[in-house]
């Protein structure tokens, strides 16, 4: 079923009509979302949450800071889903003796016709998908490297700017647990990431089909759904899905109440709040998890979904907070339920 093209047509003509049917196109983009976590299913066992939030990430344009224990498949699912939507893919192993060049590129020396001219070698960073794996390992200089490439889609090299291909995405993991000789993302970092998904430990039933899946004989593969045609014209339509001015509201309710001088619960356990970016983000998730749940316009359930992983590394505990063990994700239901 060739789902991804015909929804690619659709898209053109709402942008050229305005007369398609919306609500035919947010069902074709379900159909979509439901064959590419079919897919997902050859390869990955469970960790349907976390399929779902990077894609609800890759469809907003925006990119996405991992979370988990080692050895919970976090690199496999992001190559699975490059594979899946025919994206560039490239892996960065982020270690303390990593340079800025080695992401970015840099210029080698060549000898032609007795004459020597400099050629930019492009790094790594020029791909669709790019994880960073462990990126808080990295230095902050190198981190920093990201910066430029993660908001302005751009890296300046020398006195040159390369432009990165369309799309791009930036996915980091980070390891939890194992925090010696790291660098912690600078908030100014963190906030660029539009979420922050956990990988947790999966069931037991799915722990067992992983067993089966890879101690077997042939490794599994999967087909490829979207093109990069495709999947710019979802991201557009993502943009284009209506929300009430009611609900517009409510998710502004939800960001400003996150802020200690506001009052409230964020002053009680809470040092700093969220900034207008999460506004930004939660607005478009709700957005994209509206779209892939096959409607036409956006819910408070799409909101209140979508407020965790975008809102849980952007809060900072007080000491108290921290003392109590509170985490950032209880805040943000105590203010759910205040809201």
């Amino acid at each position: 079923m060739k789902v991804g093209g015909s929804l690619w047509e659709g898209i053109k003509e709402e942008k050229k009509e305005k007369g398609s049917n919306l609500e035919e196109l947010c069902s074709n983009m379900k159909k979509v979302y439901e064959e590419i976590l079919s897919e997902m299913g050859n390869v990955i066992a469970g960790q349907k949450e976390v399929i779902e939030q990077i894609l609800i990430s890759i469809f907003t344009k925006n990119h996405a800071l991992l979370e988990g224990f080692p050895g919970l498949g976090k690199t496999l699912i992001v190559s699975t889903l490059a594979d899946i939507m025919d994206l560039k893919f490239k892996r960065i192993q982020c270690t303390p003796d990593l340079m800025p060049s080695d992401i970015t590129g840099t210029y080698v020396v060549e000898e032609e016709a007795g004459k020597k001219t400099f050629r930019f070698e492009k790094g790594p960073v020029f791909t669709n998908i790019l994880l960073a794996d462990e990126i808080n390992r990295a230095t902050p200089k190198t981190q920093s490297a990201l910066l430029e490439a993660m908001q302005e889609r751009q890296v300046s090299v020398g006195t040159s700017t390369f432009t990165l291909d369309k799309p791009f995405f930036v996915l980091a993991t980070q390891n939890p647990i194992e925090m010696e000789g790291t660098y912690p993302l600078p908030e100014a970092q963190v906030d660029r990431f539009i979420m922050k998904i956990l990988v947790k430990y999966p069931e037991l039933e799915n722990e067992d089909r992983i067993i089966d899946l890879y101690t077997g004989g042939e490794t599994p593969n999967v087909r490829k759904i979207l093109g990069k045609e495709q999947l710019l014209g979802i991201q557009e339509l993502t943009r284009m899905m209506p929300i009430s001015n009611e609900i517009k509201k409510y998710a502004l309710d939800i960001v400003t109440r996150t802020r200690p001088e506001n009052g409230g619960i964020a002053k009680e356990f809470l040092d700093y709040g969220a900034s207008p970016r999460a506004s930004i983000g939660l607005i478009l998730a709700g957005k994209a998890n509206a779209l892939i749940d096959g409607r036409d316009y956006v819910s408070k359930k799409d909101i209140q979904k979508m407020a965790y992983p975008i809102l849980r590394h952007r809060l900072i505990l007080n000491f108290n907070s921290e003392r109590e063990g509170i985490t950032t994700d209880d805040v943000i239901e105590r203010i759910l339920k205040e809201v």
